[in-house]
């Protein structure tokens, strides 16, 4: 009976060790494939999420301001023509 359990155990460690390898082996196919895409991407001159948002929030940002100054001008045009 003790043969049995012996055996269990190392079948029991040999399947973690296993699980435990895949899991990184997992990972450094991730890693890689991550890494090329990125430098796929870098050689496509595509932007970012990051620096599209920043870009998109410049822009909302100077549309707003554009309309306040023709506002602001209307408002100057009426006091000089009054």
């Amino acid at each position: 009976m003790s043969t049995n359990n012996r055996f269990f155990d190392d079948m029991s460690k040999l399947m973690t060790n296993a699980m435990g390898v895949a899991q990184g082996a997992r990972s450094e196919a991730e890693n890689a494939m991550k890494s090329w895409v990125d430098r796929w991407l870098a050689d496509r001159d595509f932007v970012t999420r990051e620096e599209f948002e920043a870009v998109r929030d410049m822009a909302i940002k100077a549309r707003t301001e554009n309309a306040e100054m023709k506002t602001r001008i209307a408002e100057l045009e009426k006091k000089l023509n009054a």
